[in-house]
């Protein structure tokens, strides 16, 4: 069978629309109705409902839709087993989004590495719908990302938590950074706080979905925003980046996925080697927040939403 055809199929159960299959495939409309309807033909049920509000599963498609699972999870251990160099005897995929692998992903890997020489290790880059739909699949037995989407079968952990605090290409003030401010959309919870916190900063014409990939943007302008103090440290360190007195600190979770099916020993592993990397980053963020006390004269800002 086409494995393309399986993974259409779960695409367009996931998202309950040909169209919204067809962007995160990145094939054609078309394209997805064909395999849709030549995995229909090749079982003799009709797997979806389709009308103008989107594509519904029918009885048949939902007891397809577990055997689709273990199909496509089959074919990637199949896969990856087949790929597995010499002298490795297990392997692991993991994903993380952009600005989590520099920070955390790598040196995970690196002490992966070293406490199982034997592991065969894969990087996947992703944000959260796809890293997601990988996991599903099985494409990746864990992942890391700022805003999980549960789905049966994985388990979420909470493995740091970031401290989102506002930096600028000069020495500023808070008063004075409102012509230059950039917002950086680090997601709905983050959106509600910040209009809560700082109306004042709401409107400020420009608006960066690029995560801590904005820090490179802010320190060649003359620029203001909101991004992971782990992640600036190093820009501080340099001094092309400044911390602003006086503002709001933002708490921002890091978390980990995981395949409820991965191998024990492995996820035992993996799991451990994960803990003790983000253990190592806390001094990274406590450097910064320890800077940021001093900037504001020894008083201590409130991590929103910590007690």
């Amino acid at each position: 069978m086409d494995i393309s055809l399986i993974r259409t199929f779960l695409e367009v159960a996931a998202t309950g629309s040909f169209v919204n299959a067809s962007e995160r495939l990145f094939v054609t409309q078309s394209a997805v109705s064909l395999r849709i309807q030549r995995l229909e033909d090749s079982l003799g049920k009709v797997l979806f409902t389709r009308s103008k509000a989107g594509a519904e599963l029918t009885s048949a498609g939902r007891e397809f839709e577990r055997y689709a699972l273990s199909l496509i999870k089959i074919w990637e251990e199949a896969r990856q087993q087949i790929g597995m160099p010499e002298g490795y005897t297990r392997s692991l995929t993991i994903g993380a989004q952009y600005s989590l692998w520099p920070r955390l992903g790598f040196r995970w890997m690196d002490r992966m590495q070293a406490e199982m020489p034997e592991l065969n290790l894969r990087g996947e880059l992703g944000m959260p719908d796809r890293l997601t739909r990988f996991l599903i699949e099985g494409v990746v037995q864990a992942a890391l990302m700022y805003t999980p989407q549960l789905r049966p079968g994985l388990t979420a952990r909470q493995v740091m938590e970031e401290e989102l605090v506002l930096v600028a290409s000069w020495e500023a003030e808070l008063k004075d950074i409102a012509a230059d401010y950039v917002f950086v959309d680090w997601g709905p919870e983050f959106l509600h706080a910040h209009a809560t916190e700082l109306p004042e900063l709401t409107n400020s014409g420009l608006t960066l979905a690029l995560g801590a990939m904005a820090a490179d943007y802010i320190a060649q302008r003359r620029k203001a925003a909101y991004l992971p103090a782990r992640y600036v440290k190093r820009y501080l360190d340099e001094k092309r980046l400044h911390l602003v007195p006086n503002a709001p600190i933002f708490p921002y979770p890091v978390w980990s996925i995981w395949r409820d099916d991965l191998d024990e020993e492995v996820r035992e592993l993996a799991e451990a080697a994960l803990v003790a990397t983000a253990t190592q980053l806390d001094a990274d963020q406590e450097a910064v927040l320890e800077a940021l006390v001093e900037a504001n004269g020894g008083e201590t800002v409130e991590i929103l939403g910590n007690h």
